[in-house]
């Protein structure tokens, strides 16, 4: 079972959630600044970042965790173009990670797509060693 723990950061310092909270306050401009490089993000991203700074400006402890679509089995052997029993016999020996939501499986959409893009490689892979075969030149019969 393939499960992306949360990361949990304790609250700030009285004094740091202080400095912090006055400098949210009246502050509409918010620089990300990575490895010295000024990066604008995207709104909902803006709007994330921002509310964790006010959570720990506030004082509060903060989890921050992903939120995967998940997909029914249907959902995604359709998704995959296999069988619904194909995908089940796949999840019972591990080659693709399952979580269970009581008796009911669920796949994570970023499970389906790698499974997927390795099956290309794999084709791939196997056509270009059919061509490499293909164009060797025969032996010449004729030649001693």
């Amino acid at each position: 079972m393939a499960l992306i723990a949360p990361r949990v950061a304790g609250a700030l310092p009285a004094e740091d959630a202080q400095k912090l909270r006055q400098a949210l306050d009246g502050g509409t401009d918010i620089t990300v600044f990575v490895d010295g490089t000024v990066h604008r993000l995207p709104p909902l991203a803006r709007d994330a970042v921002v509310d964790l700074l006010a959570r720990f400006s506030r004082g509060e402890a903060v989890t921050v965790s992903s939120v995967e679509e998940m997909l029914t089995t249907s959902q995604a052997a359709e998704l995959a173009g296999i069988s619904h029993t194909y995908l089940r016999n796949m999840t019972d020996r591990g080659e693709i990670p399952v979580e269970y939501r009581g008796t009911h499986r669920r796949i994570r959409l970023a499970a389906i797509m790698a499974w997927l893009d390795g099956q290309k490689k794999k084709q791939a892979a196997a056509e270009r060693a059919g061509t490499a075969t293909q164009d060797e030149p025969e032996p010449d019969a004729g030649r001693k």
